[in-house]
């Protein structure tokens, strides 16, 4: 049963129809969590008795930073699916969750910056944290850029989950630099005992994550739609679901 359910999104047609259903579901839950979030964290949660208001910045970055590397998961695992079983609608989720993974990791490195000057007195340090999740923003722009490159499609779907693949190895870098080496970063505050977030904090900020998850998925299923066309443009049933 699973292997058929595989297979089946291997099609191209059941893969774009499947994602156009799913898109709504999604997204509507996504929008109203995240202005519930941002009511909640911006407004209703207290300041933050070392930091102030300036924390607030978590709402918005923990999430995109949650994001960015869940997207560069997806990528490398749905390039890897690509190569070893030559699958073309593995290589079509790959290239739509690139640039969602790089806008959020992007959102990451801004956010950090802002929330960086006033804690660390610099917008930019060379932290173990912020390395690697440069690292893993530029991994996004060499996927694209190597994908860019080529003209024959199926040569670009295959360099460039080669180099989805090779980059996963930062996935794990990013999360836990702030453990492996000594870093001005900030460490985990949720669920972490006597340093955990009050609930007043802590629910906003889960309910962002969780709105921000189902964002980026609401967006891969569009993205994804727009992909698949674009590859199959020439294919009689792109023309069928047209007219219809």
């Amino acid at each position: 049963m699973t292997w058929t359910w595989f297979h089946r999104l291997a099609s191209p047609p059941y893969l774009y129809r499947t994602a156009g259903r799913l898109t709504p579901w999604f997204a509507w839950p996504a929008a109203l969590l995240i202005v519930a979030g941002l009511i909640g964290g911006l407004w209703l949660a207290p300041p933050d008795f070392q930091q102030g208001d300036a924390y607030r910045i978590i709402y918005v970055h923990a999430p995109s930073a949650w994001l960015s590397l869940m997207m560069y998961g997806v990528m490398g695992i749905a390039g890897g699916i690509g190569l070893i079983w030559r699958m073309k609608a593995a290589h079509a989720v790959a290239a739509s969750a690139a640039p969602i993974g790089a806008s959020f990791a992007l959102v990451t490195l801004v956010t950090g910056s802002l929330w960086g000057k006033p804690m660390w007195g610099t917008y930019w340090a060379w932290d173990p944290r912020l390395t690697s999740e440069l690292f893993l923003f530029l991994l996004y722009l060499g996927y694209m850029g190597l994908r860019a490159a080529f003209e024959d499609l199926q040569r670009a779907d295959r360099a460039s989950a080669v180099l989805a693949v090779v980059g996963l190895v930062d996935v794990p870098i990013v999360h836990y630099s702030v453990v492996w080496w000594n870093s001005l970063h900030q460490g985990a505050l949720v669920f972490t005992g006597r340093r955990a977030m009050p609930p007043s904090m802590l629910i906003p900020l889960m309910v962002m994550f969780l709105g921000f998850t189902l964002y980026s998925v609401a967006v891969l299923c569009m993205r994804l739609r727009a992909e698949v066309l674009n590859r199959e443009r020439t294919a009689r049933w792109v023309r069928e679901e047209v007219a219809a």
